[in-house]
């Protein structure tokens, strides 16, 4: 055969393959048998093998690489991946639709589109001139992992897009991209189990986390061998003739994806309440895992106008269903210690099935919490995830009690350490207050390095342990001395792994300040409030010198995290950390100041908006150059008044001659 004819039939092949994949693994609806497939990708493959010149990053034999990666790296989404915002019962859906219509006034339009809440890991797909060109997981909504070479192996993603006539040209040149998830149908899960349990391997606990585990593999193959499925749930990209949310399931399904294929537009919202409670009744008959159902406002130019609250958009919600429950022993209560001391009871139970994973412990919250429940060591318990995610004890079955249970004592000292417990009066926390009490200094070496802290990739708590164990390590300092030489002497470590961790290690010795101060585990400073601190004093010795009052200047500061942090950096203890942090190379950097419109003005918000709260009106104004204030000053540019203003504020902004401005004018400035 000519060259010429060579490529021909392998572009005839590949275009075969890829129509004969879409009915197989889109469809659900097969037109050729397996055989006949296998046969035409053992030609196609044969052709590029002998003429490695033909073969394109969308062939069909092109899924799986050759080669395990050693590493993903971190990618930042072009546009924030977001979380959603969960209701549990009709009245929070009405409360939902309620805000939605005060906020879009005349722009309201009464259509909904509802999709089953699919079990599985949330990833995006970019595509370049209809090519896929790299996939992401979510990661925390800014920065997710490559996992392309992972994701290519995925037969329900199509390589490239599919062609079709009414799908506007524009798709297919620049950039593209879905989102949707990754799952595990329970079919296949069981299957594999089946096949664990034959080589006599450990058994996975539930499709989702298998699914998930599956994408973190470094090797194709072993993903590939997984067979997962991908369900688009999202067109990112404005699409000309795409306006509702339906519209992006419809051409996500041309494209060549799967999408939920029980979703309906739903006129009203008494459609909204029939429909939840149809796939509540059905769930179970599913072939894949579901915890509930996602509401979206089916008109996409209001959705985008809503916009977002904290990190979930104003027009979807997550309907979760009521919470699987069951019945097991309540076998002991023991009390676990951590980073900030607090001493929390949880439940030792006799192993149960919950949601699909075993669950052997459970939180009991707090000793108030214990007593208010009446929970007894011996009792049978109702036991349900909350969210499908976090085993909880909700009660005691009192019926069943034989006179045998014991009720439960708080210890007045740490059960790691055995210094006295100490309780403040307003608090329902139990804390202890040793300063080297082992528990606590393994759980603040853990948060320190975990991923939205240090990220330090291969410290897990295992390797702290063994750490810790070894005396090798005595606080987070020590963790940027440690050598390849001390690794060795660990039976854990052989000579790749003790070189990969330490390289890991020395990586992060230059990292944002935001993220140094969160991973100090300082009493009430979260991410988002270690990141105003980070962005309003500039630098780590600026924010070290703070008083009581500049800390309180902080843009969604109080008295009580103000006073935190105060007391955190004026301890002896801490103050010689820093500084053995600073000697060992650890070298926080400025937070990145953003350049925009609002750069230079200076806001403060009394009173309640409509829109969204506190914290995302500032990351709102800080997105645009802007900075929020606590207090009205001479330096204040704008005052924002909501309902129930507070009336110093609205006197002193007058008495300065400082502009007032309502929600509305706000809204505009920002968006």
């Amino acid at each position: 055969m000519s060259q010429e004819s060579v490529a021909r039939r392998a572009a005839q092949l590949s275009d075969l393959l890829n129509e004969y994949r879409y009915q197989y693994h889109v469809l659900d609806s097969p037109t050729v048998d397996d055989a006949v497939y296998d046969s035409l990708q053992v030609e196609l493959r044969d052709l590029e093998e002998a003429n490695p010149q033909i073969v394109t990053p969308d062939s069909p034999t092109q899924r799986v690489g050759a080669e395990p990666l050693a590493k993903f790296t971190s990618v930042e989404h072009q546009t924030p991946m977001l979380s959603l915002s969960d209701v549990f019962s009709h009245q929070e859906v009405l409360a939902w639709e309620a805000r939605m219509r005060k906020l879009l006034g005349d722009n309201f339009r009464e259509e909904y589109y509802a999709e089953i809440k699919m079990d599985g890991l949330a990833a995006s797909l970019i595509y370049e001139d209809g090519v896929l060109v790299r996939g992401l997981t979510r990661g925390n909504g800014r920065v997710g992992e490559d996992v392309t070479s992972n994701l290519r192996t995925i037969e329900a993603i199509p390589l490239r897009l599919r062609v079709d006539k009414t799908v506007p040209k524009s798709v297919y040149t620049g950039r593209f991209e879905v989102r949707g998830e990754v799952l595990m149908y329970k079919k296949v899960f069981e299957e594999l189990n089946k096949q664990r349990a034959k080589e006599d391997k450990p058994l996975f606990a539930n499709p989702r986390n298998t699914a998930a585990g599956t994408i973190r593999q470094l090797d194709p193959k072993l993903v590939a061998a997984r067979k997962l499925s991908f369900h688009v749930y999202a067109v990112v990209t404005d699409v000309d003739g795409v306006t509702t949310h339906a519209g992006e399931h419809e051409l996500a399904h041309k494209l060549g994806f799967k999408v939920e294929p029980h979703s309906e537009t739903l006129k009203d919202i008494s459609q909204i309440e029939k429909f939840l409670t149809t796939w509540e009744n059905k769930r179970l008959d599913l072939p894949y895992n579901t915890d509930g159902v996602v509401v979206t406002l089916n008109d996409r130019k209001a959705f985008q106008r809503l916009g977002v609250v904290g990190k979930a958009p104003r027009g979807s919600v997550a309907y979760k269903f009521p919470a699987e429950q069951v019945t097991t022993k309540l076998k002991d209560i023991q009390v676990s210690v951590g980073r900030t001391g607090a001493a929390t009871p949880f439940a030792v139970l006799e192993p149960v099935l919950v949601a699909g994973s075993t669950v052997q412990m459970a939180t009991l919250h707090n000793a108030g919490e214990v007593a208010r429940k009446d929970v007894r060591i011996g009792d049978t318990v109702i036991i349900q995830k909350a969210g499908d995610i976090i085993p909880e004890v909700v009660g005691p079955l009192k019926e069943l009690r034989t006179g045998k249970e014991k009720q439960f004592v708080m210890p007045k000292d740490c059960p790691v350490c055995g210094q006295p417990l100490h309780k403040e009066e307003k608090e329902a926390i139990w804390r202890c207050i040793n300063f080297d009490c082992p528990a606590v200094e393994r759980e603040r070496i853990i948060h320190f390095a975990s991923k939205n802290a240090f990220d330090i990739e291969g410290m897990g708590e295992k390797n702290v342990d063994a750490f810790l164990t070894a005396g090798i390590v005595k606080d987070v300092a020590d963790l940027f001395i440690l050598t390849e030489e001390d690794l060795l002497k660990l039976e854990r470590f052989a000579e790749i792994s003790a070189k990969k961790l330490i390289g890991s290690i020395q990586q992060r010795k230059v990292v944002s300040l935001d993220r140094f101060i969160f991973a100090l585990g300082i009493r009430h400073v979260g991410e988002q409030t270690a990141f105003d601190i980070a962005d309003h004093f500039g630098s780590l010795q600026k924010f070290c010198s703070a008083t009581r009052e500049q800390l309180q200047d902080v843009p969604g500061i109080g008295t009580v995290v103000a006073s935190s942090a105060y007391d955190w950096l004026n301890s002896e203890r801490h103050q010689a950390l820093l500084q053995k942090l600073a000697e060992v190379g650890v070298e926080p950097q400025p937070v990145q100041r953003v350049e925009g419109p609002l750069t230079g003005a200076n806001f403060v918000i009394t009173g309640t908006l409509d829109a969204f709260g506190r914290d995302e009106a500032g990351e709102r104004i800080a997105a645009k150059g802007g900075k929020l204030q606590n207090s009205v000053t001479k330096d204040t540019s704008y005052v924002v008044v909501g309902d129930d203003p507070g009336a110093s504020k609205v006197a002193k902004a007058e008495k300065l001659g400082i502009e007032r401005i309502d929600e509305v004018a706000f809204l505009r400035m920002i968006r």
